[in-house]
């Protein structure tokens, strides 16, 4: 009989560990992302998914959470979310 401490599953690990940033996305924050690649306005955004602004710019942020796109860095957190989905729209074939 095992005391104490836990299992873990090595193959559970790996897939967690190797899990891209965009998987940690909601179906609504992949939506919002895919407008934001489209080059529209947050405003635009909620128009077009029939949210309100506050809600648009709270799937931004969380974009930007997820991705751990920080805001002091110097460069834009919007453009930088926007390369790595269009990474990761692209067809190796």
């Amino acid at each position: 009989m095992a005391k104490g401490g836990a299992a873990f599953d090595p193959e559970v690990v790996r897939r967690l560990l190797n899990r891209s940033p965009l998987e940690r996305l909601t179906p609504r924050e992949k939506d919002v992302l895919a407008l934001m690649a489209q080059g529209l306005t947050n405003a635009r955004i909620s128009e077009d998914l029939h949210i309100s602004l506050s809600a648009a710019e709270k799937h931004i942020n969380a974009i930007f959470d997820k991705l751990g796109l920080a805001g002091s860095t110097g460069v834009s957190r919007r453009v930088m979310a926007v390369v790595r989905h269009l990474g990761s729209t692209v067809d190796p074939a």
